[in-house]
């Protein structure tokens, strides 16, 4: 009983990641078909059409594609962001003997595929784009697993997701880090004021999550004004986001014996309505029942499919559409550079360094988790797909010509990583265990 409760919320968090993969990967055919149609202007006047407010000392317009990447994939930061909380509160990354094993290969996964990346970059105009290889598409990743049925054992399922949270972490880290310029420090620290309010309030077991959205807008939008990318505030305000519950088992069940006698004694209409009291009795009943749930994951589990089936692929729609064409100057370095390090660099990256946990004995495999799945799961890492995207965006905001290199770089690296480790999981069979 109790590991069904345990694994149910995981299982049904693969489900819906691997319904969003199968999404984003008909976003993209549509994206790269739609751009190369006869159709193509279309494609590009639907995102580049400028929507936003003017005032006479306000003015926020922007096109339709940056609305969606700086403000729907706030969202998608913001869910990221909670994900990253409830893991290391209490996931798999919220003890070092658990975390260990998926920290040191996120840690491979982050570094070598950069390193690839530079080391075959002889452009300094492409350098910029680093970063790009080093984040892992948890939804393309999960939704080629669930192609494999049971070859691929739950615990892969959850070492994957638990290591490409820690990518998403450090990704989120590097563009706040390195990708953000000309910062205005005064609206920062109007927003991290209002940031230590929220943690202040969350800290006194004060929480309402209409000031989280209305404090959250502004937030966002200090951090667009001020230089850094707004998406990172999706990120931090998650933080603010209570984990623990007001009212714990035992006495939600009291609770819920207690109302259901009084719903059960309480007068009743004779035209089969609900009387007064029972409706009182059913509306304390509701306030139980969010007051036993954690804010966190409620609130998790209310956006992931909004992220998953609409923001994601809203998202791949918009910015897949690589224009190919023979008057097209692609740049080959480029294209090779991310393709390489997401197929090498993040395989070798990630088997090497969960390896060398194994070898200095301070993890251990996963039950039914052999090292040759490990081999394959490296390799289905290398499905950068959308944090890949994203990055490539604030890398080469200002050059379309890298830009569109680099998405093609994107999409040829992960579809062949991606088939790579399917090759390699469906060969393996039904999972062994190997502890050696």
């Amino acid at each position: 009983m109790l590991k069904q409760l345990l694994t149910s919320p995981m299982e049904k968090f693969i489900k819906i990641e691997s319904l969003s993969g199968v999404l984003l990967f008909a976003a993209t055919i549509i994206a790269v078909v739609w751009a190369n149609s006869p159709f193509g202007d279309s494609y590009q006047a639907v995102w580049g059409y400028e929507l936003g407010v003017k005032m006479t000392n306000f003015e926020l317009v922007k096109p339709v594609i940056l609305w969606i990447n700086d403000g729907l994939m706030a969202l998608f930061f913001f869910l990221i962001g909670l994900e990253i909380k409830r893991e290391l509160s209490v996931g798999e990354l919220n003890a070092p003997k658990k975390a260990i094993f998926p920290l040191f290969a996120a840690i491979g996964g982050i570094a070598f595929p950069a390193l690839v990346f530079v080391l075959s970059n002889n452009d300094p105009e492409a350098l910029a784009g680093w970063a790009i290889p080093m984040a892992t598409d948890i939804a393309f990743s999960l939704a080629i697993m669930k192609l494999l049925g049971d070859r691929v054992p739950l615990n892969l399922k959850v070492f994957l997701t638990a290591f490409a949270i820690v990518d998403d972490l450090g990704a989120v880290l590097i563009i706040a880090l390195f990708y953000s310029s000309d910062i205005k420090w005064m609206l920062i620290l109007i927003a991290f004021a209002i940031l230590g309010v929220l943690f202040l309030l969350t800290m006194r077991g004060l929480y309402s999550k209409y000031l989280l959205v209305v404090l959250g807008v502004v937030v966002w939008l200090l951090f667009l004004k001020a230089g850094i990318h707004p998406t990172i505030a999706g990120v931090l305000l998650a933080f603010t986001v209570p984990i623990h519950r007001k009212v714990k088992i035992p006495e939600f069940m009291e609770a819920l014996d207690e109302l259901q006698e009084k719903i059960i004694k309480a007068p009743r209409q004779e035209n089969g309505l609900l009387s007064k009291a029972q409706i009182e009795h059913i509306d304390n009943l509701e306030e139980w029942t969010t007051e036993v749930q954690s804010p966190l994951q409620r609130m998790e589990h209310k956006l992931h499919d909004w992220v998953a089936y609409v923001i994601m692929p809203v998202f791949a729609l918009s910015n897949a559409g690589v224009t190919v064409s023979t008057d097209t100057a692609l740049n080959m370095n480029l294209i090779l550079g991310i393709a390489l390090a997401l197929i090498v660099g993040k395989a070798v990256g990630i088997f090497l360094m969960s390896n060398l946990a194994l070898r200095l004995g301070i993890s251990k495999l996963p039950d039914g988790v052999s090292r040759m799945q490990i081999l394959g799961v490296s390799f289905l890492a290398g499905v950068g797909f959308t944090m890949s995207i994203f990055i490539a965006n604030l890398a080469f905001k200002d050059n379309p010509g890298l830009l569109d290199s680099a998405k093609v770089g994107i999409l040829i690296g992960s579809l062949i990583a991606g088939l790579t480790g399917f090759l390699i999981l469906r060969a393996l069979g039904s999972p062994k265990s190997d502890s050696r």
